[in-house]
């Protein structure tokens, strides 16, 4: 069956760099770090006291009030990135038909915070004395739920869980969606506010996080030999996607091609990636394969890299095992050096970082990268952006669960 081309025609952006796409690819490009004290919660009885936060946000930007007090800080800011996508794609929902225009997004932990302020209240006062909007402010489903109210999309609406694979396994499926004729428009993507002592302490006991503290924006160095763990981060990217034939009759401004999509599953260790890369590698080989390119013509990859010892490794090594010798000539990066691990909405803020290098021809640094590791030898673009064409990007995001998904971008041509 002949399928729809996809593309992206808007792009929504709030993150630790800034509250717009290109706020943040400004400041990704010159390198600059969006991680600083953590001020969301008290860390001080955890390892960890630092954090990629969204500063400044205020949600009256978007909604009302009475509105942003019934939701999580999640939802808040996927409904401003969702605002900010459907502007951006100069897109007039009134004349849509509206079951035909869907939202998808991926979401790690929904509203922890909430969830923690919501226990206090249970253990110090009572279960009645809690918000009578506790379910619909936590749930990972309420970020799609509510952006699809404030856009009036009525069409496909799904929220995928897959730890900090959801929001590239969100994009995907949208992709799936519009190649079938589905739909003719999807707002997709990622959200995450989970910053809160009950996350802190979740990842502080697997000592999965850094502990620089005294130096937070060299905290995040993946790829680096001194790395000693993720920064926890949040934010929100929401992209506009279309089927071609969609978005050309409309006379939209499209930003490049939505090519392919790959998915797999390590089915092993539930929190550590598989050593062998095989899984990973399958992943990026499918997404490949889906959009019709040989690994000979990936121009970039935006890696997963966390800044954590054993996932860094690991994915050198899926990508070696993908690419063979090639994988010494592909530039490749990581924006979380910049902002830090967004868990759910982290494939999210990637993607929104390699529509920009298509469109700029500049591919952002890995800052921190000051300690060669012999386990990741490979070309990490370190402290410094480059300059180069790139036509088609790789976005890698591996989560807890063993959940690969990865994504393809290309340079729109007619």
């Amino acid at each position: 069956m002949e399928k729809n081309r996809v593309v992206i025609t808007g792009v929504g952006a709030i993150t630790p760099l800034g509250q717009s796409a290109e706020e943040f690819w400004t400041n990704l490009v010159a390198g600059n770090s969006g991680i600083g004290p953590m001020t969301l919660c008290d860390p001080t009885d955890y390892p960890c006291r630092i954090a990629g936060e969204v500063t400044d946000f205020d949600p009256a930007d978007y909604m009302a009030a009475r509105e942003a007090r019934r939701m999580a800080r999640f939802s808040q800011l996927a409904v401003a990135a969702g605002l900010q996508a459907a502007e951006s794609a100069g897109l007039d929902l009134q004349w849509a038909d509206p079951f035909r225009v869907g939202v998808l997004i991926g979401n790690g932990n929904g509203g922890f915070p909430t969830l923690e302020d919501n226990c206090r209240v249970l253990a110090a006062r009572g279960g009645m004395r809690m918000s009578p909007f506790f379910f619909p402010m936590v749930l990972p489903n309420m970020a799609a739920a509510n952006v699809s109210h404030y856009l009036g999309a009525r069409g496909y609406n799904s929220t995928a869980t897959t730890a900090c694979a959801a929001s590239n396994q969100a994009i995907g499926e949208a992709l799936r969606l519009l190649q079938r004729g589905e739909a003719d428009v999807i707002f997709a993507g990622g959200a995450e506010a989970g910053i809160s002592q009950l996350g802190l302490a979740g990842f502080a006991v697997m000592r999965a996080l850094s502990t620089r503290n005294d130096e937070p924006q060299k905290a995040s160095r993946p790829f680096d030999a001194d790395r000693d763990g993720f920064v926890p981060a949040e934010g929100s990217v929401v992209l506009t996607l279309e089927t071609e034939e969609h978005a050309l009759a409309r006379g939209a401004c499209i930003h490049a091609e939505l090519a392919g999509f790959g998915c797999t599953a390590d089915a092993g260790h539930l929190v550590q990636p598989e050593e062998t890369g095989s899984s990973a590698a399958e992943a990026m080989r499918r997404a490949l394969e889906d959009a019709g390119v040989g690994p000979e013509e990936v121009d970039y990859i935006n890696a997963h890299g966390t800044s954590t010892p054993l996932n860094d490794a690991v994915e050198t090594v899926a990508i070696k095992r993908l690419f063979g010798e090639l994988a010494y000539r592909v530039p490749i990066s990581s924006t979380k050096s910049m902002i830090g691990h967004s868990l759910g909405a982290s494939g999210s803020l990637e993607a929104a970082a390699c529509l920009s290098t298509i469109a700029s021809g500049k591919i952002h640094p890995t800052i921190n990268y000051e300690n060669p590791d012999s386990d990741c030898d490979l070309d990490y673009v370190p402290n410094k952006a480059r300059e180069r064409e790139v036509n088609v990007a790789l976005s890698n995001a591996f989560g807890f669960g063993g959940q690969n998904a990865c994504l393809v971008f290309r340079k729109f041509v007619e």
